[in-house]
């Protein structure tokens, strides 16, 4: 089986992708099912203050976010990117919501993914439709 270029790195926490091949194997059929190559996709899981700095630094926000999203493709229809994600977010967002982290996770990663091929949410249309997106990425992951 060919490696898949998608890597898991962490800044500032310790923390481990469960299931981390299956992850990957999903990630890759939802890039498939938009008909997308991927060239490289990094998921950088980090603290609120790694992300939040970031925020500050790179997008001008000064707010604490759950995931940021940099597309560094030249080509249309080509992932290449950097996802990053905090943990921090995750688990509190997990306990508010009444999940688990790990379905927090999976959430925020397609959530990501799905910027990267295309989609935004900036509208109330259009954060429908990416929550919609979303659930349909997660009904693709079989663990």
């Amino acid at each position: 089986m060919q490696e898949l270029p998608i890597e898991f790195f962490t800044e500032e926490v310790e923390f481990e992708v469960k299931n981390e091949e299956k992850v990957k194997t999903w990630l890759s059929e939802i890039i498939s099912k938009y008909d997308f190559e991927i060239e490289s996709l990094n998921y950088i899981f980090c603290s609120d203050e790694y992300l939040h700095q970031m925020n500050v630094e790179y997008l001008d926000h000064d707010t604490l976010t759950d995931v940021i999203t940099f597309d560094n493709s030249d080509f249309e229809g080509v992932i290449e990117g950097d996802v990053f994600i905090s943990i921090d977010r995750i688990v509190d967002n997990a306990a508010t919501f009444n999940i688990t982290p790990e379905e927090e996770l999976h959430r925020v990663m397609a959530h990501g993914l799905l910027h990267l091929l295309g989609f935004d949410d900036k509208t109330p249309e259009k954060k429908a439709l990416m929550r919609t997106k979303e659930n349909e990425c997660l009904d693709l992951l079989k663990l």
